[in-house]
């Protein structure tokens, strides 16, 4: 694809201004640093200063953050990507304007008046203005202090949308950081220390907890100017089948018979030394950097997952394309040259994420950059410790934990560097016989013959066969006289002929999600066997629970840490069934491509889905023997209560009724999403569905009309008749709802209401009050204080990455 950019025609240069001194004279006492932007640097005043010598020439400028907060929840991390831009700067009498060219909005075409209506019809951005310090020829100087000490990463911005306060650069306390602050011939690098104050009494509290002084934050920010690539690269047009993220833009020089949209799949550069082989050496190979902070055995771990998709690009024909090593002493992993996989800490566990400096003109990667938080890892070894319970005599040899931790982060470092090879995510793997590492993995848990807990599977071990195929459809370079299109086309169909696709965020994020495959950690092409084989291992895991499940010298209390993600085991495989019920199948389709378009999920097929989540709310599942929470005593002084943990009601001891209550609010929190009720009522109708008087009837006849049951069991029994009025009450108000779907819940409060109030008669104290409170719910619904149920501890990432990715 040709490219096109557009050029400021409006903003004339202007002759040197007579009163300015020589760009010589002017900076004989600094130090001069020669390179892509050349600079000078005034020791004494803290002063940088730049000679621009590339007016109305454009440059890639990017942002980034070097040294971050140390929060996953505000997100400022080490390594954090800022903005990418194409700018170029234009000067205007002693003004030089640093302009961001709007290249969203273009005109391919050598008609020049064409461009110019395009370029003069949408609104471009003046990021900067500089004033003229000195001049030779046409070489121009300005102090760029001021522009370098701004809050390029929206820092403020960022930290009072998560409510930490209100933050402002103290400008006393800000300096340039002259140790990375490096020149290069191609690339230009530049970083500040930025320190943030605020005035506020009461900053926010995730704040406190990670930065040093809560009223004055201190981190890092850099500036990279690039020299953009040259005009060899060839754009390849984006296909909803391939898997690929894309950079798209308006293209009014189109014909009116065509798509104005264009759309160009992101990837890196790569060439083949001989483009008519099957197999070929390349020009130049995709090299990435891990982190040389990354300790041992993390480091190798990371290492061999990364070089996994070597494999992929030998597949699509490219011989030593991709290599992995260890960031040298002397680099600079700002330095947009290097493809950087960063090893971050944070003060919580979270998202890992791989992001992609792109050439917003063609969609040329320019600089793969991973982010891989390093508590994850911690969190997978835990998950182990809640299974195994290992530590009856001390840590067992070979260290099963350990082992499935570094598989998983293996895994974690393929997927990550995927999304900076220009990937997306592909939930429909799993299914798929774990053919892509770009979905996120469940760990693969089974019981062996002797009922014991198997962890030998956990992870997979190399790449997928889908990311083969997605490689060669984002890669591959056809032989001379090969039609592309054709090719890459056939390329998918015959994956598709295979059992290969891909299903990616919106449909599998979505809690009103609708494709049977396509989720987030679940594992098996069955949602309903995957949610059945997940509850045995729960149950077995459980049976074991105890004092063997954290290390001898530990606080009893932190059995509780273990506890929770093996007590919700199953919530991602339960979200999966979910997906079932009103659910629908079908793919990425395009016209004539053979693939099925959509189609409902058989009846049949979603009853047992129904059933098998709602048996998930079962108070005998739910409900914790007196074992378990008899060894979790309050949390002793210097440890702190956390998020990780469950919600309570009952101070500081744990509050096994609370636990009960998070797990069944989750399945029917999915169940009664509006959108899902109104696909279950249009379904029903064509006799395709299970119908919401069905799920009703189903769900009503698990808690009101079920046995009284004694004990804790009986309270989540009621606990369970409390929240289906709930989502009965709350969202037969939703203004989402359908007409049709609003008359079936009021159908199903009618029945509760009905049953109440014969029991009452024949009620004694406790349980009449308990009758009274409902039939007052039901009355008031519409003014009655909404209840709130106690919410999931945090269960993402379980070992995953940003979804968010970041692009």
């Amino acid at each position: 694809m040709k490219r096109s950019f557009f050029m400021l025609a409006f903003l004339p240069l202007f002759a040197a201004a007579q009163s300015l001194p020589s760009i010589e004279e002017k900076t004989k006492t600094l130090n001069f640093n020669d390179g892509f932007m050349p600079f000078y640097w005034d020791a004494n005043a803290g002063k940088i200063y730049l000679r621009i010598n590339k007016l109305n020439t454009a440059i890639l400028y990017q942002t980034s953050l070097p040294a971050g907060l140390g929060s996953n929840d505000i997100g400022l991390d080490r390594g954090l990507l800022g903005n990418t831009a194409i700018v170029q700067f234009n000067r205007v009498g002693n003004k030089i304007f640093m302009v961001q060219p709007n290249v969203n909005y273009r005109a391919i075409t050598s008609n020049k008046a064409e461009r110019t209506a395009v370029e003069q019809s949408f609104a471009q951005s003046i990021l900067w203005g500089f004033v003229a310090e000195a001049q030779t020829g046409e070489t121009v100087l300005v102090d760029a202090t001021t522009f370098f000490l701004q809050d390029a990463m929206q820092v403020s911005a960022r930290l009072q949308n998560n409510k930490q306060g209100n933050y402002t650069i103290d400008v006393s306390r800000s300096a340039l950081y002259m140790p990375r602050t490096k020149n290069f011939t191609e690339n230009t690098e530049v970083e500040s220390t930025i320190t943030f104050t605020t005035k506020d009494a009461r900053p926010g509290s995730i704040v406190g907890t990670v930065a040093a002084a809560a009223e004055a934050i201190t981190v890092r920010m850099h500036h990279s100017f690039v020299q953009l690539p040259d005009d060899n690269y060839r754009s390849r047009a984006f296909d909803p089948r391939g898997g690929f993220n894309h950079t798209s833009f308006y293209d009014y020089s189109t014909p009116v018979s065509e798509p104005i949209n264009k759309y160009m799949i992101n990837r890196h550069r790569l060439q083949k030394k001989d483009p008519n082989a099957a197999l070929s050496e390349v020009v130049k190979p995709i090299v990435y950097y891990l982190d040389n902070g990354t300790p041992e055995p993390i480091r190798s771990a990371l290492l061999e997952g990364a070089k996994w998709w070597a494999e992929a690009f030998e597949s699509a024909g490219f011989k030593n394309a991709f290599e992995v090593k260890i960031l040298p002493e002397d680099a600079d992993p700002m330095d947009v040259r290097y493809n950087m996989i960063n090893w971050v800490h944070r003060s919580t566990r979270g998202w890992s994420y791989g992001a992609s400096v792109v050439d917003p003109r063609t969609g040329e990667i320019i600089k793969g950059n991973v982010t891989l938080g390093s508590l994850r890892v911690r969190q997978d070894y835990l998950i182990a410790e809640a299974l195994l319970a290992p530590y009856k005599n001390g840590v067992p040899q070979n260290d099963p934990m350990l082992k499935m931790a570094l598989q998983r982060l293996k895994q974690l470092a393929a997927h990550e560097i995927g999304h900076t090879l220009g990937l997306m995510h592909n939930y429909i793997a799993s299914s798929q016989g774990r053919s892509s590492v770009m979905d996120y993995p469940a760990p693969f848990v089974t019981l062996d013959g002797d009922n014991n807990i198997d962890l030998s599977k956990a992870y997979t071990n190399s790449i997928g066969d889908w990311d083969k195929v997605s490689i060669a459809y984002g890669y591959s370079q056809f032989a001379n006289g090969v039609n592309e299109q054709e090719a890459l086309n056939a390329l998918i169909t015959n994956a598709a002929a295979k059992g290969l696709g891909f299903i990616s965020d919106r449909d599998a994020r979505d809690p009103g999600g609708l494709h049977p495959n396509a989720h987030l950690w679940d594992e098996g092409n069955n949602a309903v066997t995957g949610l059945q084989n997940v509850l045995k291992v729960r149950n077995r895991a459980l049976e074991n629970f105890g004092t063997d499940n954290i290390k001898n010298g530990m606080p009893m209390a932190m059995l509780e840490d273990a506890l929770v993600p093996l007590y919700l085991m199953h919530r991602y495989q339960l979200e999966a069934a979910v997906k079932l019920v009103g659910g629908m199948q079908y793919n990425y389709a395009l016209k004539g491509d053979g693939q099925e378009i959509l189609s409902p999920i058989k009846k049949e097929a979603q009853q047992a889905a129904l059933n098998a989540v709602i048996d998930c709310i079962d108070p005998k599942m739910l409900a914790l023997p007196e074992r378990i929470t008899n060894l979790i005593p309050p949390r002793p002084a210097g440890y702190d209560y956390n998020r990780e943990l469950f919600k309570r009601r009952t101070g500081l001891s744990f509050d096994p009724l609370a636990a009960a209550e998070s797990a069944a609010d989750f399945p029917l929190s999915l169940l009664f999403n509006p959108a899902r009720l109104n696909r279950m009522v249009q379904l029903d109708a064509e006799n395709e569905g299970v119908g919401i008087d069905e799920m009703l009837a189903r769900l009503i006849a698990k808690t009101w009309k079920a046995p009284r049951q004694k004990g804790l069991a009986g309270l989540i029994l009621q606990q369970n008749e409390q929240l289906l009025l709930h989502y009965l009450i709350a969202v037969s108000q939703n203004s989402n709802l359908s007409f049709a779907s609003k008359a079936a819940l009021a159908s199903g409060m009618e029945e509760i209401k009905t049953m109440a109030t014969a029991k009452l008669a024949l009620a004694n104290v406790i349980t009449k009050g308990y009758l009274l409170m409902t039939l007052d719910k039901i009355e008031n619904k519409a003014t009655a204080k909404p209840f709130e149920p106690e919410p999931l501890p945090p269960g993402a990432p379980i070992g995953c990455d940003m979804e968010a990715y970041i692009f």
